[in-house]
């Protein structure tokens, strides 16, 4: 029997029952008191009750904060991950968890993309559902009416840039680019390897004999070798070259300015260095590899991520019907 107590001018209701916590909750009325006792130990009889003590007191920013001390710091995303917690306690971190309702995140979904984009909206509500999904398997913080991100919508996905760069634009890069980064563009071309992938490489991870490259450290934490075309082997037998360290002694942020200030100086418009990864698959795919193989040496995560490039098979097979 639940024990009901006046407490100043608000009414306490205690519930001891075995099995169960102790659980008391505090209300304005009586009434209301009485009648949350009542609800709450028929479910605790039907044993359907779930208890959301801490769910009532403990806020987002609160999950935010451990989790940007406790798992952050061993995620390669960590700078990213940790303007995204900035932004999140700032707009939501005074929400407890069970007041963390589905409109309240909808609302946040059409603010955010106002202000940024679909994608920022779309990642951002991501990670919460993630969070949340975390904070009730692994820190015991009950979700007592499921997770509010799985009742809302989500903004689609973006499809992917689809700018391709020509023969013509890539000699025009190379007459204007720092001769410490041309090699960094062809390897780019070659390989499809990401920036911070390229940048990371070692001599160590290269067997120039056997034209492959371990890539140990990658964005979707799954290491992979890669073949190495001919082109790729002569690019990287011209470069100096030490019997251990980096191939190349150059920061991710530099690669990136120093292209675009070889785009600008050659006067060539919407392109930026991530392109080239999609010139590289496209490639691939011209050369009549199928997706599997494709995604082996992109290291795209799966192969719908490889369906924005089907229309090239398309057009090969046109050719083929004549």
């Amino acid at each position: 029997m639940a024990a009901i107590r006046k407490r100043g001018n608000r009414w306490q209701a205690q519930i001891r029952k075995s099995h169960y916590p102790t659980i008391t909750r505090t209300f304005q009325t009586k009434t209301e008191a009485k009648e949350w006792a009542k609800n709450t130990e028929s479910d605790m009889e039907r044993q359907r009750f779930i208890d959301s003590t801490l769910a009532e007191s403990t806020l987002l920013s609160e999950l935010l904060e451990r989790y940007e001390h406790e798992i952050a710091p061993s995620k390669r995303s960590e700078a990213t991950i940790k303007s995204r917690i900035k932004i999140l306690k700032e707009e939501l971190g005074h929400y407890t968890i069970i007041h963390l309702k589905s409109s309240t995140l909808a609302s946040y979904r059409e603010k955010r993309t106002r202000a940024m984009s679909k994608n920022a909206a779309r990642k951002d509500l991501q990670f919460i559902r993630a969070l949340l999904n975390l904070a009730d398997k692994e820190w015991g913080i009950t979700l007592p009416h499921g997770n509010p991100v799985d009742y809302i919508r989500l903004p689609a996905e973006n499809h992917g840039r689809d700018r391709r760069v020509s023969e013509g634009e890539l000699n025009a890069i190379f007459k204007n680019i720092s001769p410490n980064v041309e090699p960094i563009v062809k390897i780019a071309v070659e390989t499809g390897m990401r920036r911070s992938e390229i940048t990371n490489l070692e001599w160590e991870h290269i067997n120039l004999n056997k034209r492959t490259a371990h890539i140990p450290v990658t964005k979707t934490d799954t290491p992979r070798t890669i073949p190495l075309s001919s082109r790729a082997v002569n690019i990287l037998r011209s470069l100096p070259r030490q019997i251990n360290g980096k191939v190349f002694w150059v920061r991710p942020k530099t690669v990136t300015a120093a292209f675009k200030r070889a785009c600008d100086r050659a006067e060539i418009e919407g392109l930026r260095f991530h392109d080239l990864r999609h010139e590289a698959v496209s490639r691939l795919f011209e050369k009549g590899l199928n997706p599997m193989e494709v995604s082996a040496i992109s290291g795209h995560k799966t192969l719908q991520m490889l369906k924005r490039y089907t229309h090239l098979k398309a057009e090969d097979l046109a050719k083929k019907l004549g």
